[in-house]
């Protein structure tokens, strides 16, 4: 067995047992991810290649996070954590599967004490807040829309990551007088683009229930973990609220399902003419969506600044919250008045 597929199947063990593929890899992305890395377009474009400093919530050189912005508040249907007072500059910050706000736990201060006002909001039946169903990629969208407008907080820089990507960036082309920036981090926003083994088994009928059915939080602390050096126990047990009861479960499936590639034909080219500062921060081993997903976003977005944290995998703010956040503050605070 090669140590690609020993790692596949250290995954699969974790959660549930040899017979599911939660965060199997794409097996035809297995080589990209060892060559990519080393092959990235640098120009007219910014280019950076870093190595992660690990660690945080006080175990190792990770930055501390104000523990007081983990009080989380609600608005619009959603829970939220926020860091940072009054102020025309407002960072919205939006997460990824199967995470909630407090993946955001040290970007929040960090922006707050670079004079942002910055705002995370946990999705529908992620984190604290209630589900919402269905569960679609649209609902979320909706979900997202209303939120903003509650709490009145446009235009802003908008952070995504993962399932984030795909719903703020959609959201951001619909309103795009309501983002001054945008970051974008280990997820797709791209028509001809096909899911991973995980997405396709939630996308089919009956092996989908079967597999959410199955989750058990010791699994998904193992599978996360195996994954990610930053991912602490606390995390777990926030992430775990996901997998709360079935109608969670199931609204996952539902967004999924909804995930259909093809209606993003319509924004083909959509973030090149958004006109806004933008920032690709990925991680440089994430084997869900490759490197090269950064790449191709670089080269079609004309004036974007790209980071690859060489050690870091897919849950990059987890992995390398030092580096992340440091990259994130610096841009913002160059890029946006």
């Amino acid at each position: 067995m090669s140590a690609n597929a020993a790692e596949r199947t250290l995954a699969r063990d974790d959660l549930i047992g040899a017979h599911s593929p939660l965060f199997a890899e794409c097996p035809d992305r297995t080589s990209d991810v060892r060559h990519l890395s080393a092959n990235l377009v640098v120009g007219r474009r910014s280019c950076r290649r870093q190595r992660g400093l690990r660690g945080g919530d006080g175990a190792g050189p990770g930055p501390k996070y104000d523990r007081a912005m983990c009080e989380v508040q609600h608005a619009a249907g959603l829970a939220y954590r926020e860091s940072g007072g009054p102020s025309e500059r407002v960072a919205l910050l939006v997460h990824g599967y199967p995470e909630s706000s407090f993946m955001w736990r040290h970007a929040l201060p960090a922006l707050a004490a670079a004079g942002w006002r910055a705002v995370a909001p946990d999705l529908p039946g992620y984190g604290d807040s209630e589900p919402d169903p269905p569960g679609s990629w649209e609902r979320h969208i909706e979900a997202l829309d209303r939120f903003v407008c509650e709490l009145e907080l446009g235009p802003v820089a908008l952070v995504t990551h993962d399932w984030g990507v795909m719903i703020g960036v959609r959201w951001a082309c619909d309103q795009n007088a309501r983002v001054r920036a945008l970051v974008v981090s280990d997820g797709g926003f791209f028509s001809d683009r096909h899911w991973h083994d995980l997405a396709n088994t939630m996308r089919t009928v009956g092996d989908g229930e079967r597999l959410v059915a199955a989750y058990t939080r010791d699994g998904l602390s193992h599978a996360l973990r195996s994954l990610s050096s930053g991912i602490t126990e606390a995390a777990v047990t926030e992430y775990w609220k996901a997998f709360a009861d079935d109608i969670r479960r199931h609204a996952q499936l539902e967004l999924y399902r909804s995930g259909d590639f093809e209606k993003l034909l319509p924004y083909d080219g959509a973030l090149a003419r958004l006109g806004v500062p933008v920032l690709i921060i990925w991680g440089g081993q994430d084997r869900f969506s490759t490197p090269k997903m950064a790449d191709r976003f670089h080269a079609e977005i004309p004036g974007s600044q790209l980071s690859i944290v060489e050690d870091a995998g897919h849950f990059v703010w987890e992995d390398a919250p030092q580096i992340t956040v440091a990259t994130l503050v610096e841009f913002l605070c160059k890029s946006v008045d």
